[in-house]
């Protein structure tokens, strides 16, 4: 190989080049195949190999200046021509950065393949096929599109020309759904202002026992929810009084029904036989009711409203919150809705985004509504902002933080009742009446997931995250004395990093995602357990009775893990889903509830001492 000539010149050195290009393959082919969590350092790996590759062309490869710049100015010309005609997923993944990371990629492996087969051709002939094979090289990314990005940081790459599962469903639409007779014949009455002589603790006082006073017989005719909302009534994705058999082999789970849907990361909030989620069909948001036991549709509330971007998808990121007979949802795009629960019928609505004039973030804002008393808060991009249930009026905003896309959180900490919320910045907790901080606590860098609120003492699991994914998880402990509040770290581990998997808490221990991995840490001092078992980025519930975790795994599949510290077991495993699952589960009674971007599907899982 160094015995190649351009006409006169010193032979070429191609072997820095061919090493260089073969590493470049093995990021990214090989990597993601063997190690599947560390996809994205694999990627990485290949772009340094790319840009070694130009910079050998450049310094070190003996070619004639006139063809290493000539070189250079062909894939410069083929960036710029293809990035006009490159489909809109392409363009806008990788935070905008992905076209360009992809087409140096392939054009510096063309260049290498050029160098190598020009070594015997003429001077035209040779440049000739080298500016060929890089604008072949830049162009093949116009035949395709993606589909967003796994956890581990690959891509899903499908042909440009295909039908995406939205369009697929939009091209066979169900039949829409009759509106159902609502119980509700009026809007719930609006609260008395307080009257100006009453101190405002007391008037908050009032105001709350007058909104409970008329929320009572709505509240008389719609008992509580059997999963209210965002991982389920305390939102830490814990499943009590209910056991079922492991066995999954002897009692698989059965099917009950499977329907199509409309891309969203939302999950479920279900009550008696209907469940409510979140979709997008088309230009339109959508809130749908659906039954239980048939899955068959039951209401659809639509706002023209459309939130993409390349990585995540198109679609609502939230998930509706259930009280007082009605249905509290929180778009992409920062719509507040307050729907009847039995016929979809709009009570009242409000953009959120507006009214605290917080712009959408990244990824679409992906706070789930949390309902208190006589009001509904919802996070909006690190911003907490509170709305009267009667006629949804702002009540208060709270500071403004970095960037989350977590929800909020209610907590008793210390004794004293409290909203908390992860941040870019930290944590912030704030008062549910007034919106006024009661403390912070300072941790730079990202929020996706739910705190944890541990039972005794008052302390609190957080964790951050990075652009690469999870940092760590830290043990907070909040403290009010005569002077204020005090918050005190009591330990952070690296031994599980989520990132925006929840993790749960059980008997002292904390069960989460460690990159794609299962990892158990003890609560007491942070130390890893165990770690195993490889899910992807996916998401789980605990069923407590039974010490048991039943994980979704980020390609669709069901499994059972024991949710103890001595070892990591796996007790069965079970295909639920197609197609990447970011979507929460849902156990109510013994019908599993699961969805992702493309359908979703309920199955009942046989009750432990039952024959089924």
């Amino acid at each position: 190989m160094t015995t190649s000539t351009f006409d006169n010149a010193r032979p070429l050195r191609l072997w820095p080049a061919v090493i260089l290009a073969a590493v470049q393959c093995l990021g990214w082919f090989v990597i993601p195949i063997v190690l599947p969590d560390q996809e994205i350092f694999g990627v990485l790996g290949g772009v340094a190999a790319a840009l070694g590759i130009i910079i050998w062309w450049l310094f070190f490869s003996r070619a004639r200046w006139s063809d290493r710049f000539g070189a250079l100015i062909v894939m410069i010309a083929a960036i710029i021509l293809t990035s006009r005609l490159i489909h809109i997923s392409i363009a806008g993944a990788g935070m905008g950065n992905l076209f360009y990371i992809l087409s140096v990629a392939s054009m510096t492996l063309a260049l290498v393949l050029g160098a190598v087969l020009g070594r015997q051709l003429s001077v035209q002939t040779r440049r000739l096929v080298m500016a060929g094979l890089i604008m072949i090289g830049c162009g093949v990314w116009l035949l395709v599109r993606t589909d967003g990005i796994m956890g581990a940081g690959g891509f899903q790459f499908a042909w440009r020309w295909s039908a995406t599962a939205e369009e697929r469903l939009l091209a066979h639409p169900d039949v829409e759904p009759k509106a159902v007779p609502s119980p509700l014949s009026s809007p719930l009455p609006a609260l008395p202002e307080a009257s100006k002589e009453t101190p405002a603790v007391a008037a908050d006082e009032k105001r709350a026992g007058q909104a409970l006073a008329a929320l009572a017989p709505i509240d008389a005719y719609f008992p509580a929810a059997e999963w209210p909302g965002f991982r389920g009534p305390n939102r830490d994705g814990i499943v009590h009084g209910v056991q079922i058999q492991t066995d999954w082999s002897a009692s698989p789970p059965v099917q009950i029904w499977r329907r199509a849907i409309g891309p969203g990361w939302s999950s479920f909030a279900v009550q008696g036989d209907i469940l409510y989620t979140q979709e997008q069909r088309g230009e339109d948001e959508i809130v749908a009711a659906y039954t239980v036991s048939t899955g068959e549709p039951v209401w659809r509330h639509r706002d023209p409203a459309r939130f993409y971007e390349s990585n995540g998808g198109p679609g609502p990121r939230g998930t509706p919150t259930l009280a007082h007979g009605r249905v509290y949802t929180f778009g992409a795009t920062g719509i507040l809705n307050v729907l009847d629960a039995r016929k979809g019928a709009k009570l009242w609505s409000r953009n959120a985004a507006t009214d605290t004039g917080r712009k959408t973030p990244d990824w679409g804002f992906a706070s789930s509504p949390l309902v208190l008393d006589d009001e509904v808060v919802v996070a909006v991009s690190g911003t907490l902002a509170a709305y009267d249930l009667s006629d949804g009026k702002p009540r208060w905003v709270g500071p403004a933080h970095g960037g989350s896309y977590s929800s909020p959180q209610l907590a008793t900490i210390d004794g004293v009742p409290q909203i908390i919320l992860l941040h870019g910045a930290g944590m912030t907790s704030v008062d549910p009446a007034t919106g006024k901080p009661l403390w912070e606590y300072g941790w730079e860098g990202g929020a996706i997931v739910q705190p944890a609120v541990l039972s005794a003492p008052s302390d609190i699991l957080i964790n951050s995250i990075s652009m690469t994914g999870g940092v760590g998880t830290r043990r907070i402990s909040a403290a009010h004395g005569a002077n204020g509040w005090t918050v005190q770290e009591r330990w952070t581990s690296n031994g599980l990093k989520p990132y925006y998997n929840d993790f749960v808490v059980h008997k002292g221990y904390a069960f989460g995602f460690d990159g794609s991995i299962l990892a158990c840490i003890d609560l007491e001092d942070g130390k890893r357990k165990w770690k195993g078992g490889r899910y992807g980025n996916g998401q789980m519930v605990l069923l407590a009775d039974q010490d048991v975790l039943l994980v979704l795994s980020e390609e669709g599949e069901l499994a059972l893990v024991k949710a103890t510290p001595d070892q990591f077991t796996e007790i069965a495993r079970f295909p639920a889903l197609q197609g990447k699952t970011w979507n929460h589960p849902v156990l109510v009674g013994n019908v599993l509830l699961v969805r992702n971007g493309e359908e979703m599907a309920a199955f009942r899982l046989p009750l432990a001492g039952r024959s089924e």
